[in-house]
Protein backbone atom coordinates (compact mmCIF):
# COMPACT_ATOMS: atom_id res chain seq x y z
CA UNK A 1 0.00 0.00 0.00
CA UNK A 2 0.95 3.70 -0.69
CA UNK A 3 0.77 6.06 2.10
CA UNK A 4 0.75 9.77 1.05
CA UNK A 5 2.01 11.26 3.98
CA UNK A 6 3.38 14.70 2.31
CA UNK A 7 2.17 18.17 0.90
CA UNK A 8 4.68 20.30 1.71
CA UNK A 9 7.38 21.80 0.04
CA UNK A 10 11.32 21.48 0.69
CA UNK A 11 13.46 23.40 2.27
CA UNK A 12 15.99 25.81 0.68
CA UNK A 13 19.28 26.53 3.09
CA UNK A 14 21.44 29.46 2.53
CA UNK A 15 24.59 29.87 4.69
CA UNK A 16 25.90 33.79 4.53
CA UNK A 17 29.64 33.34 6.33
CA UNK A 18 28.18 32.08 9.12
CA UNK A 19 29.96 30.76 12.56
CA UNK A 20 29.28 30.15 15.72
CA UNK A 21 30.90 30.09 19.28
CA UNK A 22 29.92 28.57 22.15
CA UNK A 23 29.40 30.97 25.32
CA UNK A 24 32.73 29.10 27.39
CA UNK A 25 34.96 28.53 24.46
CA UNK A 26 37.39 31.02 23.44
CA UNK A 27 37.42 29.36 19.51
CA UNK A 28 34.95 29.42 17.22
CA UNK A 29 33.26 25.82 16.40
CA UNK A 30 33.32 27.18 12.64
CA UNK A 31 33.86 30.21 10.62
CA UNK A 32 33.22 31.44 7.37
CA UNK A 33 30.82 29.41 5.94
CA UNK A 34 29.25 29.67 3.02
CA UNK A 35 26.60 27.51 0.99
CA UNK A 36 23.24 27.64 -0.98
CA UNK A 37 20.84 24.34 -0.74
CA UNK A 38 18.64 24.26 -3.33
CA UNK A 39 14.98 22.53 -2.05
CA UNK A 40 14.87 18.73 -2.50
CA UNK A 41 18.74 18.07 -2.75
CA UNK A 42 20.41 15.30 -0.97
CA UNK A 43 23.56 16.38 0.70
CA UNK A 44 26.60 14.71 2.80
CA UNK A 45 28.10 16.85 4.70
CA UNK A 46 31.68 15.95 5.40
CA UNK A 47 35.02 17.08 7.68
CA UNK A 48 37.39 16.03 10.14
CA UNK A 49 35.99 15.30 13.93
CA UNK A 50 35.78 18.81 15.34
CA UNK A 51 35.29 20.96 11.93
CA UNK A 52 31.61 21.80 13.36
CA UNK A 53 29.67 19.62 11.74
CA UNK A 54 26.92 18.64 14.23
CA UNK A 55 27.15 22.37 15.64
CA UNK A 56 26.03 23.50 11.56
CA UNK A 57 23.43 20.51 11.87
CA UNK A 58 22.42 22.52 15.69
CA UNK A 59 22.11 25.59 13.68
CA UNK A 60 20.13 24.67 10.74
CA UNK A 61 17.84 22.88 13.41
CA UNK A 62 17.53 26.10 15.51
CA UNK A 63 18.49 24.85 18.43
CA UNK A 64 22.32 26.45 19.11
CA UNK A 65 20.64 28.97 21.35
CA UNK A 66 20.30 32.66 21.77
CA UNK A 67 22.91 34.99 22.22
CA UNK A 68 23.47 33.84 25.90
CA UNK A 69 24.73 30.71 24.69
CA UNK A 70 26.73 31.35 22.31
CA UNK A 71 27.81 34.28 19.44
CA UNK A 72 27.19 33.98 15.86
CA UNK A 73 27.98 35.29 13.12
CA UNK A 74 26.78 35.87 9.19
CA UNK A 75 23.19 34.55 8.63
CA UNK A 76 22.20 30.79 8.80
CA UNK A 77 18.86 30.83 6.72
CA UNK A 78 16.02 28.39 6.35
CA UNK A 79 13.80 29.19 3.22
CA UNK A 80 14.80 32.91 3.56
CA UNK A 81 14.24 33.14 7.48
CA UNK A 82 16.68 32.86 10.25
CA UNK A 83 17.17 29.05 11.00
CA UNK A 84 15.88 29.84 14.92
CA UNK A 85 12.78 31.25 13.58
CA UNK A 86 12.25 28.34 11.39
CA UNK A 87 12.41 24.87 13.63
CA UNK A 88 9.04 24.15 12.26
CA UNK A 89 10.32 23.38 8.55
CA UNK A 90 13.53 21.17 10.19
CA UNK A 91 13.25 17.68 11.69
CA UNK A 92 16.75 16.50 13.11
CA UNK A 93 17.85 12.76 13.81
CA UNK A 94 21.00 12.07 16.23
CA UNK A 95 23.43 9.54 16.51
CA UNK A 96 22.21 7.72 19.59
CA UNK A 97 18.68 6.52 19.43
CA UNK A 98 18.05 6.31 23.34
CA UNK A 99 18.09 9.42 23.72
CA UNK A 100 15.63 10.44 21.23
CA UNK A 101 12.88 7.32 22.18
CA UNK A 102 10.90 10.19 24.72
CA UNK A 103 7.79 8.04 25.87
CA UNK A 104 6.92 4.55 26.58
CA UNK A 105 4.40 3.74 23.64
CA UNK A 106 5.19 3.65 20.05
CA UNK A 107 2.46 5.51 18.96
CA UNK A 108 2.45 8.46 21.43
CA UNK A 109 6.28 8.54 20.60
CA UNK A 110 6.06 9.07 16.67
CA UNK A 111 2.65 11.59 18.03
CA UNK A 112 5.04 13.50 20.53
CA UNK A 113 6.29 16.00 17.86
CA UNK A 114 3.28 16.72 16.02
CA UNK A 115 1.47 17.40 19.68
CA UNK A 116 3.77 19.91 20.18
CA UNK A 117 3.30 21.34 17.06
CA UNK A 118 -0.86 22.01 18.05
CA UNK A 119 -2.23 19.60 15.40
CA UNK A 120 -5.87 18.19 15.32
CA UNK A 121 -5.65 15.26 17.27
CA UNK A 122 -7.18 13.24 14.09
CA UNK A 123 -4.44 14.63 12.00
CA UNK A 124 -1.82 13.28 14.37
CA UNK A 125 -2.62 9.67 14.54
CA UNK A 126 -3.09 9.98 10.60
CA UNK A 127 0.44 11.39 10.44
CA UNK A 128 2.03 9.06 13.08
CA UNK A 129 0.07 5.97 11.48
CA UNK A 130 1.48 7.71 7.94
CA UNK A 131 5.09 8.03 8.97
CA UNK A 132 5.68 4.70 10.64
CA UNK A 133 4.40 2.66 7.46
CA UNK A 134 6.81 5.21 5.18
CA UNK A 135 9.81 3.81 7.70
CA UNK A 136 8.79 0.17 7.65
CA UNK A 137 7.23 0.20 11.03
CA UNK A 138 4.04 -0.50 10.32
CA UNK A 139 3.32 -3.43 11.83
CA UNK A 140 3.75 -2.33 15.40
CA UNK A 141 0.68 -1.27 17.20
CA UNK A 142 0.31 1.87 18.92
CA UNK A 143 0.16 0.79 22.05
CA UNK A 144 3.64 -1.45 21.64
CA UNK A 145 6.51 -0.91 24.22
CA UNK A 146 9.15 1.15 22.94
CA UNK A 147 11.57 -0.52 25.69
CA UNK A 148 12.25 -3.46 24.01
CA UNK A 149 12.58 -2.53 20.31
CA UNK A 150 16.55 -2.86 18.74
CA UNK A 151 18.39 0.02 17.94
CA UNK A 152 17.67 -0.14 14.14
CA UNK A 153 13.71 0.12 15.16
CA UNK A 154 14.22 3.04 17.64
CA UNK A 155 16.57 4.85 15.54
CA UNK A 156 13.63 4.25 12.72
CA UNK A 157 10.83 5.54 15.09
CA UNK A 158 13.14 8.54 15.69
CA UNK A 159 13.07 8.75 12.19
CA UNK A 160 9.16 8.56 11.85
CA UNK A 161 8.64 11.32 14.48
CA UNK A 162 10.60 13.33 12.42
CA UNK A 163 8.79 13.12 9.43
CA UNK A 164 5.33 13.11 11.25
CA UNK A 165 6.36 16.66 11.93
CA UNK A 166 6.40 17.51 7.91
CA UNK A 167 9.73 19.13 7.65
CA UNK A 168 10.94 20.58 4.82
CA UNK A 169 14.37 19.71 5.89
CA UNK A 170 16.01 16.22 7.39
CA UNK A 171 19.30 16.58 8.85
CA UNK A 172 20.69 12.83 9.95
CA UNK A 173 23.80 13.53 12.50
CA UNK A 174 25.32 10.42 11.99
CA UNK A 175 21.82 7.79 12.57
CA UNK A 176 23.84 4.83 12.24
CA UNK A 177 26.89 5.23 14.60
CA UNK A 178 25.08 2.98 17.17
CA UNK A 179 24.20 0.68 15.48
CA UNK A 180 24.91 -2.56 14.19
CA UNK A 181 24.99 -4.02 10.41
CA UNK A 182 21.71 -4.63 10.13
CA UNK A 183 20.63 -1.49 12.22
CA UNK A 184 22.34 0.23 9.68
CA UNK A 185 20.74 -1.22 6.73
CA UNK A 186 17.41 -0.61 8.07
CA UNK A 187 18.01 2.81 9.01
CA UNK A 188 19.46 3.61 5.32
CA UNK A 189 16.52 1.84 3.27
CA UNK A 190 14.18 3.09 5.81
CA UNK A 191 15.63 6.45 4.40
CA UNK A 192 15.93 5.48 0.66
CA UNK A 193 11.74 4.81 1.19
CA UNK A 194 11.10 7.96 2.48
CA UNK A 195 12.96 9.64 -0.83
CA UNK A 196 10.99 7.64 -2.82
CA UNK A 197 8.21 9.19 -1.96
CA UNK A 198 8.73 12.22 -1.12
CA UNK A 199 11.52 14.89 -1.95
CA UNK A 200 12.35 16.67 1.25
CA UNK A 201 16.02 18.13 1.47
CA UNK A 202 18.36 16.39 3.35
CA UNK A 203 21.14 16.79 4.97
CA UNK A 204 23.18 13.80 6.70
CA UNK A 205 26.57 14.14 8.37
CA UNK A 206 28.72 10.16 8.60
CA UNK A 207 32.26 9.87 8.74
CA UNK A 208 31.66 6.56 6.83
CA UNK A 209 30.85 7.72 3.68
CA UNK A 210 30.12 4.66 1.97
CA UNK A 211 26.39 3.77 4.05
CA UNK A 212 24.87 6.75 2.43
CA UNK A 213 26.87 7.72 -1.22
CA UNK A 214 23.81 5.87 -3.27
CA UNK A 215 21.60 8.26 -1.73
CA UNK A 216 23.59 11.57 -1.90
CA UNK A 217 23.80 13.76 -5.34
CA UNK A 218 26.03 16.40 -3.49
CA UNK A 219 29.03 16.82 -1.27
CA UNK A 220 29.75 19.59 1.23
CA UNK A 221 33.24 19.69 3.02
CA UNK A 222 33.74 21.56 5.95
CA UNK A 223 37.98 22.69 6.42
CA UNK A 224 39.36 21.64 10.14
CA UNK A 225 40.14 24.45 12.42
CA UNK A 226 43.45 25.96 12.97
CA UNK A 227 45.42 27.40 15.93
CA UNK A 228 44.80 30.37 15.33
CA UNK A 229 41.39 29.91 16.05
CA UNK A 230 40.40 30.66 12.07
CA UNK A 231 38.98 27.82 10.05
CA UNK A 232 38.37 26.94 6.42
CA UNK A 233 34.40 27.43 6.18
CA UNK A 234 33.98 25.00 3.12
CA UNK A 235 36.83 23.59 1.07
CA UNK A 236 34.88 21.51 -1.63
CA UNK A 237 31.20 21.56 -2.70
CA UNK A 238 30.26 19.45 -5.68
CA UNK A 239 28.68 16.02 -6.89
CA UNK A 240 30.27 13.39 -5.22
CA UNK A 241 32.18 12.31 -7.97
CA UNK A 242 33.94 15.58 -8.29
CA UNK A 243 34.45 15.87 -4.95
CA UNK A 244 35.95 12.30 -4.42
CA UNK A 245 37.93 12.45 -8.10
CA UNK A 246 39.39 15.68 -7.14
CA UNK A 247 40.15 16.00 -3.33
CA UNK A 248 40.29 12.58 -2.42
CA UNK A 249 44.20 12.77 -1.12
CA UNK A 250 42.69 15.82 0.66
CA UNK A 251 40.21 14.10 2.03
CA UNK A 252 41.96 11.10 3.14
CA UNK A 253 44.26 13.29 4.64
CA UNK A 254 41.99 15.38 6.51
CA UNK A 255 40.69 12.28 8.38
CA UNK A 256 37.65 11.19 5.84
CA UNK A 257 37.09 7.93 5.36
CA UNK A 258 37.42 7.32 1.55
CA UNK A 259 36.18 4.37 0.35
CA UNK A 260 38.54 1.54 -0.27
CA UNK A 261 41.73 3.36 1.61
CA UNK A 262 43.47 1.07 3.64
CA UNK A 263 43.58 0.48 7.64
CA UNK A 264 46.86 0.03 9.65
CA UNK A 265 47.21 -3.71 11.58
CA UNK A 266 47.94 -3.51 15.21
CA UNK A 267 47.59 -7.36 15.80
CA UNK A 268 49.46 -8.45 19.01
CA UNK A 269 53.40 -8.79 18.06
CA UNK A 270 54.39 -12.42 18.29
CA UNK A 271 55.72 -12.54 21.23
CA UNK A 272 52.58 -11.30 22.65
CA UNK A 273 50.05 -14.12 20.75
CA UNK A 274 50.78 -16.62 23.99
CA UNK A 275 48.30 -16.23 26.19
CA UNK A 276 48.83 -13.96 29.63
CA UNK A 277 47.62 -14.46 33.20
CA UNK A 278 44.12 -13.93 33.90
CA UNK A 279 43.27 -10.94 34.94
CA UNK A 280 39.81 -10.94 35.55
CA UNK A 281 36.99 -13.59 35.24
CA UNK A 282 33.13 -14.71 35.78
CA UNK A 283 31.96 -17.62 37.69
CA UNK A 284 28.12 -18.63 36.92
CA UNK A 285 27.39 -14.92 35.71
CA UNK A 286 23.49 -13.71 35.62
CA UNK A 287 23.32 -10.16 34.56
CA UNK A 288 20.65 -7.67 32.96
CA UNK A 289 17.97 -5.80 34.73
CA UNK A 290 15.33 -7.02 36.25
CA UNK A 291 15.35 -10.05 34.06
CA UNK A 292 18.43 -12.17 33.03
CA UNK A 293 20.02 -10.92 29.69
CA UNK A 294 22.73 -13.63 29.89
CA UNK A 295 22.83 -16.69 32.51
CA UNK A 296 25.61 -19.10 33.90
CA UNK A 297 28.31 -16.81 32.21
CA UNK A 298 31.83 -18.31 32.91
CA UNK A 299 34.20 -15.92 31.00
CA UNK A 300 38.10 -15.45 31.20
CA UNK A 301 39.73 -12.28 29.78
CA UNK A 302 43.62 -12.01 29.70
CA UNK A 303 46.40 -9.46 30.22
CA UNK A 304 47.69 -8.21 27.51
CA UNK A 305 44.77 -8.64 24.66
CA UNK A 306 41.52 -6.91 23.25
CA UNK A 307 38.01 -8.88 23.68
CA UNK A 308 35.79 -7.42 21.76
CA UNK A 309 31.78 -7.80 22.73
CA UNK A 310 29.67 -8.49 19.11
CA UNK A 311 26.19 -8.88 18.85
CA UNK A 312 22.73 -7.42 18.06
CA UNK A 313 21.55 -4.25 19.78
CA UNK A 314 19.65 -4.65 22.41
CA UNK A 315 21.89 -8.13 22.95
CA UNK A 316 23.19 -6.94 26.43
CA UNK A 317 26.87 -6.05 25.32
CA UNK A 318 26.84 -2.64 27.31
CA UNK A 319 24.89 -4.70 30.45
CA UNK A 320 27.58 -7.03 30.42
CA UNK A 321 29.74 -4.25 30.32
CA UNK A 322 28.99 -2.28 33.19
CA UNK A 323 28.51 -5.72 35.12
CA UNK A 324 32.24 -6.80 34.49
CA UNK A 325 33.55 -2.74 35.59
CA UNK A 326 31.69 -3.64 38.80
CA UNK A 327 29.22 -0.79 38.23
CA UNK A 328 25.98 -3.31 37.89
CA UNK A 329 24.96 -5.29 40.53
CA UNK A 330 25.02 -8.85 38.57
CA UNK A 331 21.60 -11.09 39.37
CA UNK A 332 23.65 -14.23 40.58
CA UNK A 333 27.31 -15.36 40.49
CA UNK A 334 30.38 -13.26 40.86
CA UNK A 335 33.25 -10.91 38.84
CA UNK A 336 36.56 -11.67 40.06
CA UNK A 337 39.90 -10.59 39.28
CA UNK A 338 43.58 -11.69 39.79
CA UNK A 339 44.24 -12.48 43.36
CA UNK A 340 47.33 -9.92 43.52
CA UNK A 341 44.20 -7.19 42.37
CA UNK A 342 42.35 -7.18 45.10
CA UNK A 343 41.71 -4.47 47.76
CA UNK A 344 43.12 -5.62 51.31
CA UNK A 345 40.38 -6.93 53.91
CA UNK A 346 37.98 -6.78 50.53
CA UNK A 347 36.02 -10.61 48.94
CA UNK A 348 37.18 -11.09 45.43
CA UNK A 349 33.95 -10.06 43.65
CA UNK A 350 34.01 -6.43 41.88
CA UNK A 351 30.79 -5.44 42.55
CA UNK A 352 31.64 -5.29 46.28
CA UNK A 353 34.28 -2.98 45.82
CA UNK A 354 34.20 1.07 46.50
CA UNK A 355 34.68 3.26 43.66
CA UNK A 356 37.93 4.26 45.01
CA UNK A 357 38.97 0.75 45.21
CA UNK A 358 37.78 0.06 41.48
CA UNK A 359 40.43 2.92 40.16
CA UNK A 360 43.58 1.63 38.95
CA UNK A 361 42.02 -2.03 38.66
CA UNK A 362 38.91 -1.87 36.58
CA UNK A 363 38.09 1.24 34.31
CA UNK A 364 35.08 1.96 32.24
CA UNK A 365 34.59 4.09 29.11
CA UNK A 366 30.93 4.65 28.49
CA UNK A 367 28.85 4.59 25.67
CA UNK A 368 27.90 8.71 26.04
CA UNK A 369 30.70 10.15 27.17
CA UNK A 370 28.88 12.96 29.06
CA UNK A 371 27.68 10.99 32.20
CA UNK A 372 31.05 10.69 33.08
CA UNK A 373 32.11 14.11 32.67
CA UNK A 374 32.41 16.08 36.40
CA UNK A 375 34.86 18.53 35.89
CA UNK A 376 35.21 22.35 34.75
CA UNK A 377 37.73 21.88 31.87
CA UNK A 378 39.18 19.24 29.96
CA UNK A 379 42.92 19.04 31.59
CA UNK A 380 40.68 19.28 35.00
CA UNK A 381 38.66 15.94 33.56
CA UNK A 382 41.84 14.01 32.79
CA UNK A 383 43.90 14.93 36.07
CA UNK A 384 41.34 13.90 38.48
CA UNK A 385 41.88 9.73 38.61
CA UNK A 386 45.52 10.43 39.25
CA UNK A 387 45.15 13.20 41.60
CA UNK A 388 42.71 10.57 43.87
CA UNK A 389 44.47 7.76 43.38
CA UNK A 390 47.87 10.05 45.62
CA UNK A 391 49.42 11.86 42.69
CA UNK A 392 50.59 15.47 43.37
CA UNK A 393 48.96 18.31 41.03
CA UNK A 394 52.30 18.25 39.00
CA UNK A 395 52.20 14.44 38.31
CA UNK A 396 48.77 14.57 37.35
CA UNK A 397 48.87 17.34 35.14
CA UNK A 398 51.84 15.73 33.24
CA UNK A 399 49.95 12.77 33.19
CA UNK A 400 46.58 14.61 31.79
CA UNK A 401 48.90 16.34 29.44
CA UNK A 402 50.68 13.86 27.76
CA UNK A 403 46.71 12.19 26.93
CA UNK A 404 45.69 15.09 25.70
CA UNK A 405 48.51 15.58 23.59
CA UNK A 406 47.93 11.90 22.21
CA UNK A 407 44.46 12.16 21.80
CA UNK A 408 44.72 15.96 19.50
CA UNK A 409 42.86 17.58 22.24
CA UNK A 410 45.90 19.60 23.61
CA UNK A 411 44.06 22.70 22.38
CA UNK A 412 40.69 22.17 24.17
CA UNK A 413 43.12 21.48 27.75
CA UNK A 414 40.55 25.01 29.25
CA UNK A 415 37.53 24.34 26.99
CA UNK A 416 34.24 23.18 28.81
CA UNK A 417 34.12 19.14 28.38
CA UNK A 418 30.48 19.66 27.49
CA UNK A 419 31.32 22.08 24.38
CA UNK A 420 33.78 19.48 22.46
CA UNK A 421 31.86 17.87 19.31
CA UNK A 422 30.88 14.08 19.91
CA UNK A 423 34.14 12.52 18.48
CA UNK A 424 36.40 15.14 21.23
CA UNK A 425 34.01 13.98 24.08
CA UNK A 426 34.63 10.44 23.59
CA UNK A 427 38.30 10.67 23.32
CA UNK A 428 38.14 12.59 26.01
CA UNK A 429 36.02 10.03 27.96
CA UNK A 430 39.35 7.43 26.95
CA UNK A 431 41.79 10.13 27.74
CA UNK A 432 40.38 10.35 31.43
CA UNK A 433 40.07 6.44 32.24
CA UNK A 434 43.51 5.79 30.76
CA UNK A 435 45.19 8.36 33.12
CA UNK A 436 43.51 5.67 35.78
CA UNK A 437 46.04 2.91 34.64
CA UNK A 438 43.40 0.59 34.97
CA UNK A 439 44.43 -3.57 34.94
CA UNK A 440 41.17 -4.26 33.22
CA UNK A 441 39.56 -1.12 30.63
CA UNK A 442 36.10 -1.60 29.04
CA UNK A 443 35.16 0.32 26.58
CA UNK A 444 31.78 1.07 25.19
CA UNK A 445 31.97 1.73 21.48
CA UNK A 446 35.28 3.73 21.87
CA UNK A 447 35.21 4.44 17.63
CA UNK A 448 32.45 6.17 16.94
CA UNK A 449 32.09 9.69 16.23
CA UNK A 450 35.71 9.56 14.72
CA UNK A 451 37.24 10.63 11.52
CA UNK A 452 39.69 8.49 10.23
CA UNK A 453 42.55 9.95 11.42
CA UNK A 454 41.42 10.05 15.28
CA UNK A 455 40.13 6.51 14.54
CA UNK A 456 43.44 5.63 13.82
CA UNK A 457 45.25 7.43 16.89
CA UNK A 458 42.54 5.52 19.09
CA UNK A 459 43.18 2.41 17.58
CA UNK A 460 47.03 2.64 18.17
CA UNK A 461 46.33 4.19 21.97
CA UNK A 462 44.50 0.70 22.46
CA UNK A 463 47.04 -1.46 21.12
CA UNK A 464 49.80 0.36 23.13
CA UNK A 465 47.43 -0.06 26.70
CA UNK A 466 47.11 -3.69 25.62
CA UNK A 467 50.78 -4.13 25.00
CA UNK A 468 51.55 -2.56 28.17
CA UNK A 469 49.41 -5.71 30.31
CA UNK A 470 46.11 -3.99 30.30
CA UNK A 471 43.26 -6.52 29.24
CA UNK A 472 40.77 -4.16 27.02
CA UNK A 473 37.72 -5.41 26.32
CA UNK A 474 35.78 -3.28 23.39
CA UNK A 475 32.12 -3.09 23.08
CA UNK A 476 31.68 -2.02 19.19
CA UNK A 477 29.96 -2.98 16.05
CA UNK A 478 33.29 -1.59 14.60
CA UNK A 479 34.83 -4.56 12.11
CA UNK A 480 37.65 -2.66 11.09
CA UNK A 481 38.27 -2.06 14.67
CA UNK A 482 38.41 -6.00 15.68
CA UNK A 483 40.56 -6.95 12.59
CA UNK A 484 42.96 -3.82 12.98
CA UNK A 485 43.96 -5.56 16.82
CA UNK A 486 43.42 -8.77 16.02
CA UNK A 487 40.84 -9.01 19.42
CA UNK A 488 39.16 -12.08 20.22
CA UNK A 489 35.22 -11.90 19.72
CA UNK A 490 32.54 -12.69 22.48
CA UNK A 491 29.30 -13.17 20.43
CA UNK A 492 26.54 -11.64 23.32
CA UNK A 493 22.55 -12.91 22.10
CA UNK A 494 19.78 -12.75 24.54
CA UNK A 495 19.87 -15.64 26.98
CA UNK A 496 23.05 -16.85 26.42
Amino acid sequence: MTTDVRNMTAARVTAHDWGWRHASRKDFALRHVDFDIKPGERVLLLGASGTGKSTLMSGMAGVLGGDDEGEREGELLIDGVDAREARGRCGLVLQDPDSQTILERVGDDTAFGCENLNLPKGEIWQRARASLDLVGLGYMPFDRSTRGLSGGQRQRLALAGVLAMHPGLLLLDEPTANLDPDGVREVHDAVRRVFEQTHETLVVVEHHIDVWLDLVDRVIVLGKPEEDSLVGGVIADGTPDEVFGRMSRTLADGGAWVPGRAIEMHTPRPEHHELHDVVLHTEDLSFGYGFPLGEHVDLEFHAGEVIALTGRNGAGKSTLGLTLAGLLRPISGKVRMADNLVPDHRENNVITWKSRELLGRVGMVFQEPEHQFVAATVRDEVAIGPKTMGKSDEEAYAIADTLLERLQLSRFAKANPFTLSGGEKRRLSVASMLADAPKVLVMDEPTFGQDFTTWTSMVRLIAGVRDQGCAVIVITHDEPLITALGARRILVSVGE
